[in-house]
Parts: structure tokens; C-alpha cells; sequence
């Protein structure tokens, strides 16, 4: 049985230079999504959140492999992130941050295939987080670049981002920072963890 490996199939989206920027623009895609509040290092909800998350996907593969003969890798963990006070946000108050955490899914995974998923998942983690949901994310033209290093060293990449290469560009923020987690920060030594930051815009 072949395996689909999407993170060669979309290299454009997944494999950036770490480098420079770059304009790419990303298709409607589907994913399993849940909303949450608060530091993602501290919140339970957001453990709660990533657990649901792979439970759900690896259910997912498998029935796509058993029932449907498609078999593929599961995707990287990814997040959007934002805060009603932007300057919570850029201060790296995550106290105060809200945030979308989500797992990309092939289109051919439907909503029966979810909600059997999901009832796998309950047996193992209870209830599920009440905005769980296969859903679909239209992010459109984009600017991203891959980080190499701790999550809390992200920020003058950020502000680069936003302050030079976006303005000088021509264009301006058109929705929430959104970073895709490439590494397992588990197994990898933080100055090795690899992390796409993607800002989707718009032009001016």
C-alpha cells in the first residue's frame, strides 16, 4: 500500500527556508480543531486540547488505511495564536493569549470517519473538549519562514516579520500567526526544534 507523505507533496508549505521569507499561498485545507484560552506551558486545557488532537488523527489514519486502503503520515501539530490585546501578545504574555490548536487531514477523511474517531477517542480520554471539530481552514496568501531554535527565541523573527519585510512588501496581517510544530520538543534539544511561522496578508 503506498503511503502519502504530505509534507513532501507539499514541500512549498512545509519545508520553508529559514533563510528568507517567502510568499506562498496555501489552499483550503482540512483539519480536527479545538479553541482554547491561556499559556500553553501551564494551561490543562491546552494538554487536553493536543491529546484530542493526535488521539483523534492517529484514529483517523488508521480507518483511512483499513477502510479506504489510503494510508499517509499524520500531520504536524500546528497553531494559531492571538490575543484581544495584541500587546499581550507581543510582550509574550501567555496568560492572556487565546489560540486555535489543530492537526491538518487529508481531503478525503469525511465527517463519518471524524465522529467514528471521536468515539474511539472518548473510550481512552472521556468527553471531548466541547469545540472539537473536523473543519475547513481557507488561510489564502501567506508569508512564512522556518524558525530553528526555542519557541521563546521567536520574537525578532516575529517582529521582522511584521515590522520590515510585511510593510515593505506591500502588504499587511489578514489573519492570526500561525506556527506548525515540526519537532517533538520531547526528543529534541530546544536549539534544534524546528518551527514554521506563516502570517497569512493581504495586499495593501
Amino acid at each position: 500500500m503506498e503511503k502519502t507523505d504530505f509534507k513532501k507533496t507539499l514541500k512549498h508549505l512545509y519545508r520553508p527556508s529559514a533563510k528568507d521569507f517567502a510568499l506562498v499561498e496555501v489552499p483550503a485545507m482540512r483539519f480536527v480543531m479545538v479553541d482554547g484560552f491561556g499559556n500553553p506551558n501551564t494551561a490543562p486545557a491546552y494538554k487536553r486540547a493536543v491529546e484530542w488532537l493526535y488521539s483523534v488523527s492517529y484514529a483517523l489514519k488508521f480507518a483511512s488505511k483499513k477502510q479506504l486502503e489510503r494510508d499517509y503520515g499524520v500531520l504536524p501539530l500546528e497553531g494559531l495564536w492571538w490575543a484581544e490585546d495584541m500587546d499581550a501578545f507581543t510582550a509574550g504574555d501567555k496568560d492572556k493569549w487565546s489560540w486555535t490548536a489543530m492537526i491538518m487531514q487529508p481531503d478525503w477523511i469525511t465527517d463519518a470517519m471524524f465522529a467514528a474517531a471521536v468515539d474511539k477517542a472518548r473510550g481512552k480520554l472521556g468527553d471531548p473538549p466541547e469545540s472539537l471539530r473536523l473543519d475547513t481552514f481557507d488561510e489564502g496568501l501567506s508569508v512564512q519562514i522556518m524558525h530553528i531554535g526555542p519557541y521563546d527565541a521567536e520574537g525578532p523573527t516575529i517582529a521582522r516579520l511584521h515590522q520590515q519585510f510585511i510593510p515593505q512588501n506591500g502588504l499587511t496581517e489578514n489573519g492570526h500567526h500561525h506556527e506548525i510544530y515540526l519537532s517533538d520538543p520531547r526528543r529534541v534539544a530546544p536549539e534544534k526544534l524546528k518551527t514554521i511561522i506563516r502570517q497569512p496578508v493581504k495586499r495593501v
